[in-house]
């Protein structure tokens, strides 16, 4: 069994697309009409043939309050992993992004967190070699 797809429930999904692309730097996979919305997922321009990220509507109830309590208590909803914790918060930051827990070492992992602007916080790790 391996793992195929990472979803994270976004509040719109044409500024959720902007931000992962333009921002985070992932890259399209899969953009298919589907009626309102769309099957859209990116991936990591580092892995073009890894686990991709669907960018789900988060037009169900409980989606939404799950999202939403979870950026009331400051909690991220997934993490992605970077090579250089300090110089990609530095980048981040240049770009206008805004993040909400400055990196933070924590055992064998230094570990920052960012807001999509989607109605999610998303942890970066470092992991120490």
């Amino acid at each position: 069994m391996k793992m195929y797809i990472k979803s994270v429930a976004v509040d719109d999904q044409a500024k959720a697309l902007a931000f992962y692309t333009e921002k985070l730097g992932f890259v399209v996979k899969h953009d298919i009409p589907l009626g309102e919305f769309r099957w859209l997922t990116l991936v990591s321009a580092e892995e073009p043939d890894g686990v991709e990220l669907a960018l789900e509507p988060n037009q169900h109830a409980a989606t939404q309050a799950f999202q939403a309590a979870l950026m009331a208590d400051g909690i991220p909803f997934t993490a992605f992993s970077v090579d250089d914790i300090h110089s990609e918060i530095a980048r981040l930051e240049s770009a206008g992004v805004r993040v909400t827990q400055q990196p933070v070492k924590a055992g064998d992992v230094t570990m920052a967190t960012i807001d999509d602007t989607c109605g999610n916080l998303i942890q970066l790790l470092q992991l120490s070699s």
